[in-house]
Protein backbone atom coordinates (compact mmCIF):
# COMPACT_ATOMS: atom_id res chain seq x y z
CA UNK A 1 0.00 0.00 0.00
CA UNK A 2 1.09 3.02 -1.02
CA UNK A 3 0.75 6.31 1.79
CA UNK A 4 1.21 9.48 1.02
CA UNK A 5 2.23 12.07 3.78
CA UNK A 6 0.28 15.97 3.36
CA UNK A 7 0.96 18.63 5.37
CA UNK A 8 0.70 22.50 5.59
CA UNK A 9 3.38 25.02 5.76
CA UNK A 10 2.66 25.69 9.04
CA UNK A 11 4.85 22.89 9.46
CA UNK A 12 7.82 25.19 8.55
CA UNK A 13 8.27 23.16 5.16
CA UNK A 14 7.58 25.29 2.10
CA UNK A 15 5.84 23.46 -1.20
CA UNK A 16 9.79 23.62 -3.01
CA UNK A 17 11.09 21.99 -0.02
CA UNK A 18 8.30 19.63 0.21
CA UNK A 19 8.94 18.22 -3.30
CA UNK A 20 12.51 17.38 -2.87
CA UNK A 21 11.49 15.26 0.31
CA UNK A 22 8.72 13.86 -0.87
CA UNK A 23 5.88 15.52 1.08
CA UNK A 24 3.14 17.39 -0.38
CA UNK A 25 2.74 20.88 1.14
CA UNK A 26 -0.66 23.13 1.85
CA UNK A 27 0.50 26.93 1.48
CA UNK A 28 -0.96 28.45 4.42
CA UNK A 29 -3.17 31.84 3.41
CA UNK A 30 -2.06 35.15 5.53
CA UNK A 31 -3.68 38.36 5.34
CA UNK A 32 -1.70 41.48 4.33
CA UNK A 33 -3.82 44.51 4.65
CA UNK A 34 -6.68 42.45 3.50
CA UNK A 35 -4.92 40.93 0.85
CA UNK A 36 -4.29 36.99 0.34
CA UNK A 37 -0.90 35.74 0.54
CA UNK A 38 0.53 32.13 0.56
CA UNK A 39 2.99 31.33 2.86
CA UNK A 40 6.52 30.12 0.64
CA UNK A 41 4.79 30.91 -2.74
CA UNK A 42 4.22 34.50 -2.84
CA UNK A 43 5.20 35.65 0.22
CA UNK A 44 8.43 35.43 1.85
CA UNK A 45 9.38 35.56 5.49
CA UNK A 46 11.30 38.76 4.96
CA UNK A 47 8.36 40.22 3.40
CA UNK A 48 5.92 39.70 5.78
CA UNK A 49 8.50 40.89 8.76
CA UNK A 50 8.73 44.30 6.92
CA UNK A 51 4.92 44.35 6.30
CA UNK A 52 4.43 43.79 10.25
CA UNK A 53 7.57 46.51 11.30
CA UNK A 54 5.52 48.75 8.72
CA UNK A 55 2.81 48.37 11.14
CA UNK A 56 0.63 46.94 8.38
CA UNK A 57 -2.70 44.82 9.11
CA UNK A 58 -1.23 41.02 8.77
CA UNK A 59 -3.31 38.15 10.26
CA UNK A 60 -4.00 34.15 10.42
CA UNK A 61 -6.30 32.32 7.77
CA UNK A 62 -7.01 28.76 7.43
CA UNK A 63 -6.68 27.30 3.76
CA UNK A 64 -10.35 26.74 1.67
CA UNK A 65 -11.70 23.47 1.49
CA UNK A 66 -11.81 23.33 -1.77
CA UNK A 67 -8.05 24.61 -2.04
CA UNK A 68 -7.09 20.85 0.07
CA UNK A 69 -9.40 18.70 -1.53
CA UNK A 70 -7.82 19.58 -4.88
CA UNK A 71 -4.14 18.33 -3.41
CA UNK A 72 -5.79 15.52 -2.22
CA UNK A 73 -7.55 14.43 -5.23
CA UNK A 74 -4.40 15.12 -6.88
CA UNK A 75 -2.69 12.26 -4.55
CA UNK A 76 -4.69 9.65 -4.25
CA UNK A 77 -4.39 9.39 -8.33
CA UNK A 78 -1.42 8.21 -7.85
CA UNK A 79 -1.01 6.61 -3.63
CA UNK A 80 -3.64 4.32 -2.39
CA UNK A 81 -3.88 6.73 0.87
CA UNK A 82 -2.84 9.75 2.06
CA UNK A 83 -1.77 11.05 5.99
CA UNK A 84 -2.74 14.94 6.27
CA UNK A 85 -0.88 16.37 9.40
CA UNK A 86 -2.29 20.09 9.76
CA UNK A 87 -1.03 22.58 12.51
CA UNK A 88 -2.53 22.08 15.90
CA UNK A 89 -6.38 22.02 16.15
CA UNK A 90 -6.78 24.30 19.37
CA UNK A 91 -4.33 26.91 17.52
CA UNK A 92 -7.14 26.99 14.19
CA UNK A 93 -10.15 25.46 12.71
CA UNK A 94 -8.11 23.59 10.07
CA UNK A 95 -7.64 20.86 11.41
CA UNK A 96 -11.58 19.82 12.37
CA UNK A 97 -12.56 21.31 8.95
CA UNK A 98 -9.88 18.44 7.38
CA UNK A 99 -11.25 15.86 9.54
CA UNK A 100 -14.65 16.52 8.28
CA UNK A 101 -13.77 16.46 4.95
CA UNK A 102 -11.53 13.48 5.48
CA UNK A 103 -15.11 11.81 5.59
CA UNK A 104 -16.00 11.54 2.53
CA UNK A 105 -12.77 9.66 1.31
CA UNK A 106 -13.61 5.86 3.15
CA UNK A 107 -10.63 5.87 4.91
CA UNK A 108 -8.12 6.92 2.00
CA UNK A 109 -7.87 10.14 3.84
CA UNK A 110 -6.54 10.29 7.99
CA UNK A 111 -6.45 13.53 9.43
CA UNK A 112 -3.49 13.25 12.15
CA UNK A 113 -4.77 15.65 15.54
CA UNK A 114 -1.30 16.11 16.95
CA UNK A 115 -1.58 19.38 18.69
CA UNK A 116 1.55 20.55 17.25
CA UNK A 117 2.82 23.64 15.24
CA UNK A 118 6.08 24.93 13.36
CA UNK A 119 9.42 22.63 14.36
CA UNK A 120 7.50 20.46 16.59
CA UNK A 121 4.83 19.36 13.96
CA UNK A 122 7.51 19.10 10.98
CA UNK A 123 9.66 16.56 13.37
CA UNK A 124 6.40 14.47 13.01
CA UNK A 125 5.80 14.61 9.12
CA UNK A 126 9.60 13.42 8.83
CA UNK A 127 8.69 10.64 10.93
CA UNK A 128 5.32 9.69 8.91
CA UNK A 129 7.59 9.89 6.34
CA UNK A 130 9.96 6.98 7.30
CA UNK A 131 6.92 5.23 8.49
CA UNK A 132 5.42 5.30 4.93
CA UNK A 133 8.75 4.15 3.27
CA UNK A 134 8.41 1.44 6.13
CA UNK A 135 5.11 0.00 4.40
CA UNK A 136 2.51 1.06 7.65
CA UNK A 137 -0.70 2.32 6.28
CA UNK A 138 -2.26 5.66 6.54
CA UNK A 139 -4.15 4.60 9.69
CA UNK A 140 -1.22 2.90 11.67
CA UNK A 141 0.83 6.30 10.91
CA UNK A 142 -1.99 8.15 11.82
CA UNK A 143 -2.18 6.00 15.25
CA UNK A 144 1.79 6.25 16.00
CA UNK A 145 1.91 10.28 15.61
CA UNK A 146 -1.06 10.39 17.80
CA UNK A 147 0.46 8.66 20.50
CA UNK A 148 2.88 11.15 20.85
CA UNK A 149 1.58 13.74 19.94
CA UNK A 150 2.04 15.44 23.31
CA UNK A 151 5.05 15.02 23.89
CA UNK A 152 6.55 18.08 22.80
CA UNK A 153 7.26 22.08 23.99
CA UNK A 154 8.63 25.08 22.59
CA UNK A 155 9.83 27.79 24.74
CA UNK A 156 9.63 31.37 23.18
CA UNK A 157 11.45 34.45 24.03
CA UNK A 158 10.44 37.22 22.23
CA UNK A 159 12.84 40.83 22.57
CA UNK A 160 9.50 43.24 22.00
CA UNK A 161 6.40 43.39 23.65
CA UNK A 162 4.97 45.39 20.33
CA UNK A 163 3.51 42.69 18.36
CA UNK A 164 1.82 40.32 21.63
CA UNK A 165 0.43 44.04 22.34
CA UNK A 166 -0.91 44.50 18.72
CA UNK A 167 -2.68 40.88 18.90
CA UNK A 168 -4.16 41.44 22.42
CA UNK A 169 -2.44 38.82 23.97
CA UNK A 170 -0.86 42.01 26.51
CA UNK A 171 -2.71 44.45 26.83
CA UNK A 172 -1.37 48.47 25.90
CA UNK A 173 -0.63 48.64 29.95
CA UNK A 174 1.43 45.71 30.84
CA UNK A 175 3.81 46.08 27.77
CA UNK A 176 4.37 49.99 29.36
CA UNK A 177 5.37 48.86 32.20
CA UNK A 178 7.00 45.28 30.70
CA UNK A 179 9.37 47.58 28.66
CA UNK A 180 9.68 50.23 31.38
CA UNK A 181 11.11 47.13 33.62
CA UNK A 182 13.06 45.46 30.74
CA UNK A 183 10.73 42.22 31.28
CA UNK A 184 10.59 39.73 28.41
CA UNK A 185 7.66 37.28 28.32
CA UNK A 186 8.79 33.76 27.54
CA UNK A 187 6.46 31.43 26.36
CA UNK A 188 5.28 27.71 25.58
CA UNK A 189 3.54 26.11 23.39
CA UNK A 190 2.49 22.60 24.05
CA UNK A 191 -0.32 20.91 22.56
CA UNK A 192 -3.06 22.91 21.99
CA UNK A 193 -2.04 26.55 23.52
CA UNK A 194 0.74 29.18 23.38
CA UNK A 195 0.44 30.49 26.83
CA UNK A 196 3.00 32.71 29.10
CA UNK A 197 5.54 30.48 31.03
CA UNK A 198 8.02 33.17 32.51
CA UNK A 199 8.63 36.69 33.20
CA UNK A 200 12.35 37.55 33.64
CA UNK A 201 14.40 40.88 33.03
CA UNK A 202 16.46 41.39 30.12
CA UNK A 203 17.13 38.71 27.03
CA UNK A 204 19.55 36.95 28.40
CA UNK A 205 17.97 36.33 31.21
CA UNK A 206 15.24 34.83 29.02
CA UNK A 207 17.29 32.92 26.91
CA UNK A 208 18.86 31.51 30.27
CA UNK A 209 15.66 30.59 31.02
CA UNK A 210 14.57 28.80 27.70
CA UNK A 211 17.92 27.13 28.12
CA UNK A 212 16.73 25.96 31.80
CA UNK A 213 13.35 25.16 31.02
CA UNK A 214 14.53 22.81 28.47
CA UNK A 215 17.14 20.75 29.97
CA UNK A 216 14.17 20.17 33.09
CA UNK A 217 12.01 18.74 29.65
CA UNK A 218 15.03 16.85 28.69
CA UNK A 219 15.69 15.08 31.89
CA UNK A 220 12.02 13.76 32.30
CA UNK A 221 12.24 12.43 28.66
CA UNK A 222 15.54 10.49 29.46
CA UNK A 223 13.68 9.16 32.60
CA UNK A 224 11.02 7.46 30.22
CA UNK A 225 13.34 6.46 27.88
CA UNK A 226 11.90 7.97 25.02
CA UNK A 227 13.49 8.69 22.07
CA UNK A 228 13.59 12.66 21.16
CA UNK A 229 15.81 15.68 19.93
CA UNK A 230 16.03 18.73 20.83
CA UNK A 231 16.09 21.80 18.76
CA UNK A 232 15.93 25.80 18.15
CA UNK A 233 14.00 28.09 16.24
CA UNK A 234 13.39 31.99 15.34
CA UNK A 235 11.52 34.39 13.65
CA UNK A 236 14.01 36.20 10.89
CA UNK A 237 17.09 36.72 13.00
CA UNK A 238 20.45 37.64 11.99
CA UNK A 239 22.13 34.54 10.26
CA UNK A 240 25.02 35.41 13.41
CA UNK A 241 22.40 35.12 16.26
CA UNK A 242 20.99 32.37 14.72
CA UNK A 243 24.37 30.27 14.69
CA UNK A 244 24.85 31.69 18.17
CA UNK A 245 21.34 30.36 19.51
CA UNK A 246 22.44 27.32 18.27
CA UNK A 247 26.02 27.12 19.47
CA UNK A 248 23.86 27.53 22.54
CA UNK A 249 21.97 24.88 22.16
CA UNK A 250 24.71 22.35 21.17
CA UNK A 251 26.84 23.46 24.07
CA UNK A 252 24.12 22.82 26.84
CA UNK A 253 22.84 19.52 25.44
CA UNK A 254 26.17 17.73 23.72
CA UNK A 255 25.43 14.00 21.97
CA UNK A 256 21.67 14.75 21.98
CA UNK A 257 20.04 14.95 18.24
CA UNK A 258 19.09 18.32 17.19
CA UNK A 259 17.16 20.27 15.01
CA UNK A 260 17.19 23.94 13.93
CA UNK A 261 14.43 25.49 11.98
CA UNK A 262 12.10 29.09 11.63
CA UNK A 263 9.00 28.94 13.31
CA UNK A 264 6.15 29.62 11.31
CA UNK A 265 4.21 32.89 10.58
CA UNK A 266 0.86 31.90 12.05
CA UNK A 267 3.48 31.88 15.07
CA UNK A 268 5.30 35.63 14.16
CA UNK A 269 1.66 36.90 13.63
CA UNK A 270 1.41 37.20 17.42
CA UNK A 271 6.13 37.19 18.38
CA UNK A 272 6.89 39.62 15.40
CA UNK A 273 10.67 39.10 14.16
CA UNK A 274 13.64 38.38 16.66
CA UNK A 275 11.74 36.10 18.43
CA UNK A 276 14.01 32.79 19.87
CA UNK A 277 12.97 29.67 20.91
CA UNK A 278 14.25 26.06 22.16
CA UNK A 279 11.90 22.58 22.48
CA UNK A 280 12.53 19.00 22.21
CA UNK A 281 10.06 16.25 20.76
CA UNK A 282 9.76 13.02 21.09
CA UNK A 283 9.90 10.83 18.12
CA UNK A 284 7.91 8.31 16.79
CA UNK A 285 8.86 4.05 17.58
CA UNK A 286 9.99 3.13 14.09
CA UNK A 287 9.58 -0.66 12.97
CA UNK A 288 12.30 -2.45 12.05
CA UNK A 289 12.56 -2.93 8.24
Amino acid sequence: MRTAIVTDSNSGISVAEGTKLGIYVVPMPLLVEGQIRYEGVDLTAGEFYAAQAAGKDVSTSQPSPGDVMDLWDGVLEEYDALVYIPMSSGLSASCQTAAALADGYGGRVQVADLRRISVTQQVAVLDALELAKLGCTAAEIREELERVAMDAMIYIGVETLTYLRRGGRVTPAAAAMANLLNIKPLLKIQGERLDAFAKVRGVKACKQRAVDATRDSVEEFQRKGWNFVVGTAHTYRTQEEIQAWQKTLEDNFPGIPAFHGELALSIGCHTGPGAFGMGLVRRVNLPKK
